[in-house]
């Protein structure tokens, strides 16, 4: 499977001023084979360390932190020639060894000619509460479940993903076209991005409940970090607070309540257990804001936000939804299908590195996401079908007067005037088609 942060990492690889590179990322969205494929087929050879099935590896760390004995020991002990340039240095899921984290700082001070890269599953709970981590002598970049546009890649749809990238207007496409991209997308909010349920797809397309088992287990393997990796009290928050999310996102108002994690439940009581979820990669937070003014952050509302899940296929998994319902859009979908399109579009925005903020006005109107796109901030409504209302926007823009009204649905390209339709299976390129 071919990862568009592959290219990412080719300029990290060639950047004069390279700092070890951490990949932060949910557990199972393809951090170890996409730094092992990297190192196959840019390095000549490669140093692979993972101290989560073997702790005794932060042994070489324990000594000291010089990287010119640390790089000596490993090549003895894996019988390797380690060289500047030419070897990669992997350290999987570095969270687990403090000492080979803080290393990294040494290997960028002392060794910047050796290229070092580490990625962890629960790297940003380490360090959330690690202070110290010397922050400015390493490169962040974070890894998240295949987009939309990478799932095509890996179908092969190779023309189909390049004709929405270089797409420069509003003018239709063919339907043929529009149609087989709606039902790719049906096909995506079952199987999602975590790639070992794209693998089991991709083995036998007919056979979701195959993936579906997939991506339960996954959200087992997920519940079992809880218990292994927060103290117990926390871990029994953090579990409620995970299972809750489905519910949260089939209300109308999806606004996330920690009333509906426990009726008695206090908002400072769950917070931390919140906040977990977030560093570990598993949820997604949208602000809502009061004005769309510089910085956004001044203008957020502290206690109202939404919450999404990392995955939409996860999400399906999660609410036992039957595959068949979201394909054929059985009726018993239809009040829940607003949760699944909401869900997608704030993973393709956050897969574009854009932070998420929704904007709503005393019950009056809410707008769904709020982008921001060179000065403007741009106002973007959600509809799970072909839906033309546009109340909530006309609100939004009598009081703001923003550039461009944007709406994504199923419907094929249109713009009338400053109103915009971007199919959904096209909204992570919306950057490109207003410019």
């Amino acid at each position: 499977m071919k990862r568009d942060l592959y290219n990412h990492l080719k300029d990290w690889k060639k950047s004069k001023d390279r700092k070890p590179l951490l990949i932060r990322g949910a557990r199972q969205v393809g951090k170890t084979y996409l730094l092992q494929q990297f190192a196959e087929h840019e390095y000549e050879n490669s140093v692979y360390l993972d101290f989560a099935e073997d702790p005794d590896l932060e042994r070489f760390f324990a000594k000291d932190l010089r990287p010119e004995r640390i790089i000596k020991d490993l090549a003895i002990y894996f019988e390797k020639r380690i060289q500047p340039e030419k070897t990669l240095l992997i350290f999987d899921e570095i969270q687990e060894a403090p000492a080979a984290l803080n290393s990294l700082k040494y290997f960028k001070e002392q060794a910047s000619t050796y290229h070092v890269v580490a990625a962890g599953s629960l790297l940003g709970v380490k360090l959330a509460k690690n202070r110290g981590f010397p922050v400015g002598k390493v490169t962040f970049a974070d890894l998240y479940p295949l987009s939309f546009f990478e799932f095509l890649t890996t179908l092969g749809k190779l023309q189909l993903r390049e004709a929405l990238e270089k797409k420069e207007d509003f003018t239709n496409l063919a339907e043929p076209i529009h149609e087989e991209l709606i039902n790719l997308l049906k096909t995506y909010y079952i199987v999602g991005g975590l790639p070992e349920a794209i693998k089991k797809y991709l083995f036998d397309p007919t056979d979701f409940q195959s993936v579906r088992k997939i991506q339960r287990d996954i959200i087992q393997a997920y519940e079992i970090d809880f218990s292994q990796h927060a103290l117990p009290h926390e871990a029994v928050k953090i579990l409620k607070v995970w299972r809750s999310i489905p519910t949260q996102l089939g209300k109308e108002n999806k606004k996330f309540m920690f009333s509906k994690v426990d009726q008695r439940a206090r908002a400072r009581e769950y917070q931390e257990a919140l906040e977990w979820l977030e560093h570990a990669g598993l949820v997604l937070r949208s602000h809502q804001i009061s004005t769309p003014k510089f910085p956004l952050d001044a203008y957020l509302k502290d206690n109202n936000y939404k919450i999404f899940l990392l995955d939409v296929g996860l999400l399906g998994a999660m609410s036992r939804l039957p595959p068949q319902i979201v394909l054929e859009g059985h009726k018993l979908f239809v009040e829940f299908k607003g949760a699944f399109t909401e869900n997608f579009v704030a993973q393709s925005i956050v897969e574009r590195n854009h932070p998420l903020y929704y904007w709503s006005a005393d019950h009056l109107a809410e707008v769904d996401f709020i982008l921001s796109h060179n000065t403007d901030f741009l106002p973007l409504e959600v509809k799970a079908n072909q839906g033309r209302k546009a109340k909530n926007l006309q609100i939004y823009s009598q009081k703001f007067s923003p550039k461009y009204l944007l709406r994504t649905s199923l419907r094929n390209f249109t713009q009338d005037g400053n109103f915009l339709n971007i199919p959904l299976y096209s909204v992570s390129c919306y950057e490109p088609l207003i410019s």
